[in-house]
């Protein structure tokens, strides 16, 4: 089977990729488990893709207990190379209105039961991750968000709570008052893990309304929030098809060697299981 170097993670509302051609669906198993459902695999525009549903197809997975590291362990196994993530996420900033897209630069972790890291189990590795997304791909996505008549936001600080339940107004104004401009809850530990991975990941965040600090007259129905994602998903599959093509072209960034130098354990101190099961990830760098 050929590489698959492009994958597309989707969020909210975003279940599948539209135009695919020459599709099949792989189901797989990793050290980690199995990831949140069977991959879609197809040509787009004569580039393979894979897509992964976050949260499973029927929406069954809530974020903490998305296999974040089974996602991306599967994805890497295809050969992927670069990743499109998809997020549903609640407003911060009055500028960033409902239906807006906001392709962000920063994140703040507020999660608290997540395994965040595929390192452990006697492998030790810090790699850097001072600018959390790559900055290639995410002028690439910006471009397109506009090219697809999307109202983006350049950059952005996304902190990522743990859920399943919303903010508190107390919560809600404290995260405004760091400075962040939206709020989710599944931007983390995908992003870290990519990262592990040296995998190129950037994201397409949709604002679906503001978060509670908001005083309006009148509560935002549910009807209009669904009506707002609808409209997101249709431009998302925009900016994924006029995307994908461009991202062989994109200029070099630092996320496919993120682990030189991370890795401190010696490789003969490595328990022999541990190393067995990252060898996808390590192995170039200890073999």
């Amino acid at each position: 089977m050929p590489e698959i170097k492009i994958g597309v993670i989707g969020g909210t509302g975003l279940y599948d990729v539209e135009g695919l051609a020459e599709v099949e669906e792989i189901v797989l198993d990793t050290p980690f488990g199995n990831p949140s459902d069977s991959i879609i695999t197809g040509s787009l525009d004569g580039v393979l893709v894979a897509f992964l549903p976050r949260h499973g197809r029927g929406h069954s997975i809530i974020p903490g207990e998305v296999p974040s590291r089974a996602n991306i362990y599967a994805l890497k196994s295809l050969g992927v190379e670069s990743i499109i993530a998809i997020n549903s996420v609640r407003s911060l900033r009055e500028e960033i209105k409902q239906g807006d897209l906001v392709i962000p630069d920063q994140l703040i972790d507020r999660t608290k039961s997540r395994v965040n890291s595929f390192f452990g189990g006697g492998i030790v590795a810090h790699i850097q991750f001072a600018e959390p997304f790559c900055p290639s791909l995410r002028k690439l996505l910006y471009d397109t968000a506009r090219e697809a008549g999307a109202d983006a936001h350049a950059e952005g600080t996304y902190v990522v709570m743990e859920g399943p339940a919303f903010s508190t107004k107390a919560e809600s104004n404290l995260h405004r008052s760091w400075g962040a401009d939206i709020i989710g809850m599944t931007a983390l530990p995908e992003a870290r893990l990519a990262r592990e991975a040296e995998i190129c990941y950037a994201i397409v965040a949709c604002a679906t309304d503001y978060d509670v600090w908001h005083e309006t007259e009148e509560e935002v129905g549910v009807g209009v929030v669904l009506e707002t994602m609808r409209q997101q998903e249709e431009l998302c599959k925009r900016i994924i098809k006029l995307a994908v093509p461009l991202i062989s072209g994109l200029p070099s960034c630092g996320c496919p060697d993120a682990l030189q130098g991370a890795i401190i354990t010696a490789p003969y101190a490595m328990p022999p299981d541990t190393k067995t099961d990252l060898d996808l990830i390590i192995g170039k760098y200890i073999n």
